[in-house]
């Protein structure tokens, strides 16, 4: 069977490491990090070449575009939230299979992958691979996750996560021996993969020697419930699933293959990370990774860290800074010893309008479903003004789609994008929206004024600066705008039901998507799509919630997402996706505004291997994540 171009890529990748191994690590051992020095000569921790795997994942510099470093340092990082330290496993980014900075698939964790018709996936392990503690990673762990964890109705109520689905049906696991884990669906499962390489990856696996003495079959129930509830948990299982926590960080005990390991116990005001002494990846000259021996997190107000970057108490830092804040951070530099970046924000819109097309006020609904009144609101959006006097002039005015950069990309995808009053006006009138009141508002067929509440998050002052621009234009087309911020939960519940007519929020996550990533987004598929929530929600719940869609477009990109998922044609992958952004472009179902945002990177101008430009988003990149944190380092 022919292999599709990334799986062939990853095995020679395999085959490339083996090699380098071999002809690029010195005859004599490599030094130890010195944090590790002293355990490693007392005997309470194994040399370097007992840590790594047999085949270790290597970084190779030529190939990453990466220069070789040197060990030791403490890397400062400032955070907004407790819950934020969950981000170390987003800039980690230790999977089995992750995006490279190409944003193709490749083996991490695994030493290599093989798919089969699109719905057998056969995993091999690392041989010599280990958990954090120095215990044997195996297909047991695989096992047990599989077994023993979401099969369990105590544990997983409803059953295996949904991603592990495919039309509902669970997959075949075997475990032919140590170093191999088969999944094999009845049907073609693109999105399995993708899953595993997120930046919240789906964990298929967790340590069994360790959690299993928190598990009824392998430890005395009565005992783990008492113990459960002496731990504030209501009975074992809700127990259990703290203790087992892979994104949350929130066990310090729990043992880990990300590269840095969580060594505090919540509540903190910071948390410390240390070096994984067995961690996978390794340098072209034998260095284990990472380079930096001690992540530091510090927990502050969100507001004040534009200035406390600014002020050097950052090394690495991309989270709760804005364009707006760029000015102010350059003056900083050389006084502070930092550099400032700009990389390119990957989503299809830096800020979107979503009209709910389940708004429960009928009026509004009608409104919005009206292809006319959506193609108006767009051709009335100055962007080239919101641009200049927010983004400097540095962002792409754009609807919400994928970046011109893409390969997906065409013209026509801006065709309602430009700023055009005229036709905005004329199709408004066309609707039947021409009689205005004294205020020059126009009036809705019940003879209400077409005034617009957008709903905000409330959690940045760049929305509310860009709905101050939407008023003024928007009121050229005889609509007058409001806006209203709440709480972010307050936000999506207010969507989800239906008390909202519009909200602002981001674009499409991913403006740079191959024809190998799926194209859900473009489709009714998921709740917290605002400008359909219902319908989203009716596609998670297999029907059993929510509405089904009721919009000939939007029922054709759920059918040609139904069709790329059934599908392993690379050539009818594509021309699916090709429609479904045409579709999805010329129904503008929501309102871009712009992309490709500048987005500030502050880093230590000692830290090395940074990316002078690099692409920052959650999904694909996991931020910092495909640029691999793990080989950065401090040059003294």
């Amino acid at each position: 069977m022919r292999e599709r171009p990334g799986i062939l890529r990853g095995r020679i990748a395999a085959a490339v490491a083996a090699l380098l191994i071999s002809q690029a690590v010195p005859a004599s051992p490599p030094a130890e990090p010195p944090l590790l020095a002293q355990a490693v000569e007392s005997g309470t921790l194994p040399p370097m070449s007992d840590r790594l795997p047999q085949v270790p994942l290597v970084m190779d510099a030529s190939m990453n575009n990466l220069n070789p470093g040197r060990y030791g340092g403490k890397m400062r990082m400032l955070m907004g939230k407790e819950k934020d330290i969950r981000r170390m496993v987003v800039f980690g980014y230790s999977r089995l299979v992750g995006f490279t900075a190409d944003l193709e698939l490749a083996a991490d964790i695994l030493h290599s992958f093989e798919i089969r018709e699109g719905r057998e996936f056969v995993f091999r392990l690392r041989k010599g691979h280990r958990w954090s503690d120095g215990h044997p990673f195996t297909s047991d762990d695989f096992r047990f996750y599989w077994e023993d964890v979401v099969n369990n109705e105590e544990l997983f109520p409803f059953g295996p996560p949904k991603s592990l689905r495919v039309d509902g049906d669970l997959p075949v696991v075997e475990f032919p021996d140590d170093w191999t884990v088969v999944y094999r669906w009845s049907r073609p499962n693109p999105h399995f993969l993708v899953e595993l390489a997120s930046p919240r990856p789906l964990f298929i696996y967790m340590p069994r020697h360790y959690l299993e003495s928190f598990h009824p079959r392998y430890a005395d129930r009565e005992a783990l419930d008492e113990q459960a509830r002496s731990r504030g948990s209501r009975n074992w299982s809700g127990y259990f699933l703290k203790k087992a926590r892979q994104y949350k960080l929130t066990n310090p005990d729990l043992p880990s293959l990300q590269p840095w390991i969580n060594t505090t116990r919540p509540p903190a005001e910071r948390y410390l990370f240390r070096r994984n002494p067995y961690f996978h990846r390794a340098d072209e000259n034998g260095l284990q990774l990472p380079y930096i021996d001690e992540v530091q997190i510090n927990i502050v107000s969100s507001s004040l860290i534009p200035a406390k970057t600014g002020a050097g108490e950052s090394d690495l830092q991309g989270h709760y800074l804005r364009l707006d804040n760029f000015t102010f951070l350059k003056e900083g530099e050389k006084r502070n010893g930092y550099d400032v970046l700009l990389w390119k924000a990957l989503n299809g819109a830096h800020k979107a309008l979503y009209p709910n097309f389940n708004s429960r006020d009928g009026q509004w609904r009608s409104l919005v479903r009206d292809v006319r009144f959506r193609r108006a609101l767009s051709l009335a959006v100055n962007r080239h003004e919101i641009n200049q006097v927010i983004y400097y002039g540095l962002a792409n005015e754009s609807g919400n789609t994928v970046l011109p950069s893409c390969p997906l990309y065409d013209d026509r995808m801006q065709a309602w994008s430009r700023f055009d009053l005229e036709e905005a006006n004329a199709l408004l009138d066309a609707l039947g929206l021409d009689v205005r009141n004294q205020r020059g508002i126009r009036l809705m067929p019940d003879g209400r004024p077409l005034e617009i509440i957008v709903h905000t998050a409330g959690e940045s002052t760049e929305e509310t600066d860009i709905l101050e621009l939407v008023h003024d234009s928007w009121l050229k087309a005889g609509i007058k705008v409001y806006t209203k911020p709440s709480q972010r939960e307050v936000f999506r519940d207010r969507i989800f039901s239906g008390e909202t007519m519009m909200s602002v929020w981001s674009g499409l996550e991913n403006g740079m998507p191959t024809p190998e990533i799926s194209p859900g987004e473009l489709a009714p598929t998921r709740q917290d799509q605002y400008h359909w929530p219902r319908w989203g929600q009716y596609h998670e719940t297999g029907g059993k919630a929510g509405e089904e869609p009721d919009i000939e477009s939007a029922r054709e990109l759920l059918g040609l997402y139904r069709e790329w998922s059934g599908t392993t044609d690379p050539v009818r992958r594509k021309e699916i996706w090709q429609r479904m952004l045409e579709i999805y472009c010329d129904e503008v179902y929501n309102i871009g505004i712009v992309n490709a945002v500048p987005q500030p990177i502050v880093v230590s101008s000692r830290l090395r291997n940074v990316p002078k430009e690099g692409l920052y988003a959650w999904f694909p990149t996991s931020y910092f994540g495909i640029y691999h944190p793990d080989t950065f380092w401090f040059d003294e």
